[in-house]
């Protein structure tokens, strides 16, 4: 007796599209679809554009922990900062995460708020998820931290500081020599009575580090014993900068200069000026740090140290690629520097 022949089986509403139906919609391989997948620019444009509209068109969904499974890798890689709103290290992160997107990486970010020791909880938990790669603010951690680092084996990149002994990769710049910079631009400008203004809590390096240039330039250059004020365990807030302004004209009330270590204490301190009719510059020089974009929309614009944030995570997303595919970085430590912007606060 003939058999009727067998029809097509039609796929279940409740079965996941899989790779095979979207290469069969494309018509590539299924060893295409997973280059589009894992790396997207390992394939011709034009190949690209099939794979992505059949992905679209098919609603398929790759099953990224049987991928991460069989190839150890969980194409993932951990973001700590020390916070992202109102932050310049937001450039970085989207630069870096930008960058990474390209190849097939997703980030995960978690915030430290500056203290050391959640630093080292927060990279904890973000190790149990198995990320290929680590991306870190600053070169300043707990021997907790390092030795999980060490025992993880996966790249990581310091950045936004700078160290002769980096854990491993490396991009950043000398906060030190970017805050003497600036004193040096506020002496050119005459100014001799400069007060530095910050955050000289232990969780925040850079900041200490800015404190020792300004230290140092003013010894150098002024002949003269450093004029500081401290806002302790204060959020960086524009509050904060107005705090910080009455505490520097209260304990050197013959300050001519006001040099703090945010963008965000120096714009605080300068509308408490406006409204208090406090000349700038004609009274009280101001200067900054960050280059946020507020500072030249100011009035008067805010003088200020300009780091290249998106450049930062640029070559930091660019180091971390080379190394978790399996190739030498010819060089580990990436120096993009600083300049001086001169705006009207000075």
């Amino acid at each position: 007796m003939t058999q009727p022949p067998r029809r097509p089986r039609k796929r279940s509403a409740t079965r996941s599209v899989t790779l095979s139906d979207v290469a069969a919609s494309a018509g590539v391989s299924a060893q295409t679809v997973s280059r589009v997948v894992r790396d997207p620019l390992s394939v011709s444009d034009a190949t690209r554009s099939k794979v992505e509209a059949a992905i679209e068109a098919t609603g398929y969904v790759p099953n990224l922990a049987a991928s991460n499974l069989a190839s150890n890798r969980s194409r993932t890689v951990a973001v700590l900062v020390p916070q992202i709103n109102a932050s310049v290290f937001a450039d970085t992160v989207h630069a870096f995460s930008t960058a990474l997107a390209a190849h097939g990486y997703q980030i995960f970010v978690g915030t430290t708020d500056y203290l050391p020791e959640h630093e080292e909880e927060v990279l904890r938990s973000f190790l149990g998820r198995r990320p290929d790669g680590v991306l870190m603010v600053g070169t300043d951690h707990t021997p907790g931290t390092r030795a999980l680092l060490r025992a993880a084996g996966v790249p990581v990149v310091e950045t936004w500081g700078w160290s002769d002994e980096p854990l491993d990769l490396l991009v950043g710049f000398s906060n030190a020599a970017a805050a003497s910079a600036m004193v040096a631009h506020l002496v050119e400008r005459g100014r001799r009575r400069i007060t530095f203004a910050g955050r000289h809590t232990s969780g925040d390096p850079r900041a200490a580090e800015r404190l020792d240039g300004y230290t140092a330039a003013a010894r150098d250059l002024l002949g003269a014993a450093p004029r500081t004020v401290d806002a302790g365990p204060e959020p960086v807030t524009m509050d904060t900068g107005v705090a910080l302004l009455d505490l520097a004209l209260e304990r050197f009330p013959d300050s001519d200069a006001v040099m703090f270590s945010s963008d965000v204490f120096a714009a605080g301190a300068l509308q408490a000026c406006v409204r208090r009719g406090i000349a700038v510059p004609g009274t009280l020089a101001l200067a900054g740090f960050g280059d946020f974009e507020f500072a030249r929309h100011l009035v008067p614009a805010m003088t200020t140290v300009a780091v290249p944030g998106a450049l930062i995570g640029e070559l930091g997303a660019e180091l971390l690629l080379t190394r978790m595919r399996g190739s030498a970085v010819a060089v580990t430590r990436r120096d993009v520097g600083y300049r001086i912007v001169a705006r009207e606060s000075t």
